[in-house]
């Protein structure tokens, strides 16, 4: 078993109120990481002031004060529930300049972004946030690049994810980074989490982002369709599986969803296609997953909507995911130096 030579210190900067998981997360792939490499990190939990501050959960711990901490390779800004005019204090934003002062890499998990970009590590860079808050990081750091629905973005020497989960694919890809393709892969495998998520990917599943009624009639029809959208389902079928006429269901599928029951199922076998080549997936695989009759049938309907193959999307997804290593074509992608400035001005 490899053995690291010397440990890369990683600070994690918390405060009161700040999300568990953001924080528990990522440090524990860094921790499942040393059982994979001993001695690859050492971990330090940072406030302003030190002693114990309380969790989202209501859990209280004890962390070590930013002043006199010493330097880090890594330093992660962990982000809150709460609104960021509540968490985002001078103190905290004060505490980040420092670090940054003394430290490699500066790293935001989902709403961390704000205190990031509050103490200017953002300015004329590209980040994300969760989905939730990226316009109102937008909005309040025009000088920022925002990404609004990657899962986590690199901009030279600054890391940001999205949501508290998120923060678990930012780690993994910074493991990776420091220790290759195969310690990420063992420290994803140890904790039983999905490692193949680029950061480019979307924050969003375009099938499980599809509509979803109240109606008793069309949620069953819906409901069922998108538990086996590998079934030739047809207007009648559909109609007959709710116990309603052809013309009852197509008429409320217009009322309620704006389309038509053909339509709903063509979009989201079109939606779960797009989800498994975005995740590797053969033409094939995808093909039997959303339900078309061939592969054939499949780029013909690619061909329609989009003007490309389903493995044009699948290559062109990858390259958009890019990688931190030459090795792995589905991990986060690097942005130059500068690009959001660029895109900020453009």
């Amino acid at each position: 078993m490899e053995t690291s030579r010397s440990p890369r210190r990683i600070g994690v900067l918390a405060f009161d109120g700040v999300m568990l998981l953001d924080l528990s997360g990522p440090a524990e792939v860094f921790v499942a990481a040393n059982r994979q490499v001993p001695g690859a990190y050492e971990i330090s939990v940072l406030t302003v002031g030190g002693g114990a501050f309380e969790t989202s959960v209501g859990a209280r711990m004890e962390a070590v004060a930013v002043a006199g901490s010493g330097t880090f390779d890594t330093v992660v800004v962990v982000g809150s529930t709460r609104p960021a005019l509540r968490f985002v204090t001078p103190e905290l934003v004060a505490a980040t300049r420092e670090l940054a002062g003394r430290s490699r890499r500066m790293a935001a998990i989902c709403t961390g972004a704000f205190v990031l970009a509050e103490a200017g590590l953002l300015d004329g860079r590209a980040a994300t946030t969760h989905w939730k808050y990226t316009r109102d990081l937008a909005a309040r750091y025009p000088g920022v690049s925002v990404r609004h629905d990657a899962i986590y973005v690199r901009d030279d020497r600054t890391y940001s994810s999205g949501g508290a989960s998120a923060g678990i694919d930012l780690a993994l890809a910074l493991v990776e980074e420091d220790h290759g393709i195969e310690v990420a892969q063992a420290v994803a495998r140890d904790l039983l989490v999905y490692l193949q998520r680029g950061g480019g990917q979307s924050q969003f599943s375009s099938s499980a982002s599809a509509k979803v009624v109240e109606s008793h009639v069309v949620r069953r029809v819906t409901d069922h369709v998108r538990a086996e959208p590998q079934v030739p389902h047809s207007v009648r079928s559909m109609a007959a599986f709710a116990h309603v006429s052809e013309r009852q269901l197509t008429r409320l599928f217009r009322d309620e969803l704006g389309t038509t029951p053909a339509s709903y199922v063509a979009d989201l076998r079109f939606g779960i296609a797009c989800d498994w080549l975005r995740a590797g997936s053969s033409v094939a695989a995808a093909a039997a997953a959303a339900g078309f009759s061939s592969g054939e049938m499949m780029r013909r309907v690619f061909l329609t909507r989009l003007g490309r193959s389903p493995r044009a999307f699948r290559d062109e997804a990858r390259r958009d995911a890019g990688s931190f290593t030459s090795g792995d074509a589905n991990r986060g992608k690097p942005v130059a130096p500068g690009a959001g400035a660029r895109t900020a001005a453009g």
